[in-house]
């Protein structure tokens, strides 16, 4: 695992480059941690106020501690029509935590999210960024073994 500072340093010199190297930190811890948001005020010369600002305006970037696996459902209005509710209250079951929360052993955690882009087949739930479209609640259970 690369170390964030050194992924900082990569886009330091780069227009855009915070976000950009937001994105590759978490890409390679699945979140961004706290201290790295500092660091990254420091290698881009930002006041840390700035700096966090930008890591927690954009709801695809996290700053703080993760699952592995991360479960977001489409908040959007279709997905809520077909059953979202239903869909998400088996997640919780399942996993035994609340929307925003990650699992005791750091394995999952639910969000919310936006809209993903594939009305056609709702709802929608994605894991890791990858679609599950027109999930059912007795299809939950089948999915997350797939992550065990």
């Amino acid at each position: 695992m690369a170390e964030y500072k050194q992924i900082l340093n990569k886009y330091k010199d780069l227009p855009g480059g915070l976000l950009e190297a937001y994105h590759a930190v978490q890409k390679e811890y699945n979140y961004i941690p706290e201290e790295a948001v500092r660091e990254a005020a420091a290698v881009f010369g930002i006041p840390a106020s700035k700096a966090f600002g930008a890591a927690t305006f954009y709801s695809y970037l996290k700053v703080g501690k993760r699952g592995k696996y991360i479960i977001r459902i489409c908040e959007s209005a279709p997905c809520h029509i077909a059953g979202a509710a239903e869909v998400i209250a088996v997640l919780e079951r399942e996993l035994g935590i609340k929307m925003g929360e990650t699992t005791a052993d750091g394995k999952f955690t639910l969000e919310f999210t936006e809209c993903v882009g594939q009305c056609q087949a709702t709802p929608v739930i994605t894991i890791n960024s990858v679609p599950y479209v027109d999930i059912k609640p007795a299809q939950v259970p089948a999915v997350l073994a797939q992550c065990k």
